[in-house]
């Protein structure tokens, strides 16, 4: 198993994203932390194979942590300027997931180091052609994150109100909830379903058209 260390400030964030490492064969969450201070504690104490780490933290830059922690790191962040994801990339982490993401992007993201991993893991030498494998396996199922001219904020309500609810919902359900325009949640929804992250049916009603309702997919093994 990956024993995997989340660090977030956001409790609540943090514990949806352990969620989603513990649906991912091969994983597994060894903790979270909220604070730099408690993370660095924490990967001394735990030893965890990986670090899932937000740049955000109160009490210092989660980039500092990059180069000291000496752990396999891919960036989960709402930063989106280049400067700190050129910063992140030169100090070592392997990945960098915006958010709010689809759980089939993040699921992919851990596949392909799950694959990297096992190339690279082991007293032993490499030739080249398993150099240039292992660089293009830590990227090769890396998607587009939130779809160009939709809300990070909006997709993440979306998103969260469909994992919470524990059925599904229409997008007329979904707008009712979050109270913004039915087109609106249809488009968000639609968006979500193309990433993987829910699934698509059919609902019929006593009468009148079917419409189609959103469940939340929480297995990887769906396709996406």
């Amino acid at each position: 198993m990956i024993r995997t260390l989340i660090v977030d400030d956001d409790f609540r964030v943090a514990a949806v994203h352990a969620g989603f490492v513990a649906e991912v064969p091969g994983f597994a969450v060894a903790g979270t932390a909220h604070t730099a201070a408690e993370a660095r504690a924490r990967v001394r104490e735990l030893a965890p194979d990986l670090v899932l780490l937000d740049v955000y933290l109160p009490d210092e830059p989660g980039l500092n942590l990059l180069g000291e922690l000496h752990t396999d790191t891919i960036v989960l962040s709402a930063a989106t300027d280049t400067r700190t994801i050129s910063a992140a990339i030169r100090a070592g982490a392997l990945n960098y997931l915006i958010k709010p993401f689809a759980t089939g992007q993040f699921t992919e993201r851990l596949t392909s180091y799950a694959h990297y991993r096992r190339l690279v893991t082991g007293d032993r030498n490499l030739g080249q052609e398993d150099v240039d494998k292992a660089f293009r396996l830590l990227h090769e199922r890396d998607r587009t994150a939130t779809p160009k001219g939709q809300s990070s904020a909006t997709a993440r309500l979306v998103a969260e109100q469909l994992r919470t609810a524990g059925r599904a919902l229409s997008a007329a359900e979904v707008a009712a909830e979050l109270g913004v325009a039915r087109a609106t949640a249809q488009r968000y929804l639609t968006a979500l379903a193309q990433a993987g992250s829910v699934r698509m049916r059919l609902r019929y009603g006593a009468t009148g058209r079917p419409e189609h309702e959103y469940l939340w997919r929480p297995g990887p093994g769906a396709p996406h």
